[in-house]
């Protein structure tokens, strides 16, 4: 079974950052752990991404990845390309309105 290649926009790298700052201010430890959880639910996306949410309007090909993490979780959106690519373009906190 080949998987897909996965990679991340600048803007998706930069929420990162955002997110792990947000809570390493907070707890540094639970900044490290939610990074973690975040790099192991989008290495799920080189297995199986087309198991996750499409996100309206549908005709854009854009899918939502929940990644669970504490009380609330986080959501990277995402679109498959061809040719076996994954492309994540933003991640957020599941709290947050809307990507950035």
């Amino acid at each position: 079974m080949s998987g897909y290649k996965v990679w991340l926009t600048p803007e998706a790298e930069e929420d990162l950052l955002r997110l792990h700052d947000f809570l390493a201010t907070k707890d540094l430890e639970a900044g490290q752990r939610a990074l973690e959880a975040i790099e192991a639910g989008l290495a799920l996306l080189a297995l199986t991404p087309y198991s996750c949410r499409r996100v309206p309007p549908f005709d854009q090909g854009l899918r939502d990845l929940l990644i669970p993490f504490g009380t609330a979780g986080y959501v990277a959106l995402f679109e498959i390309e061809a040719p076996a690519t994954v492309t994540v373009l933003a991640v957020r906190h599941q709290r947050e309105d809307d990507y950035h």
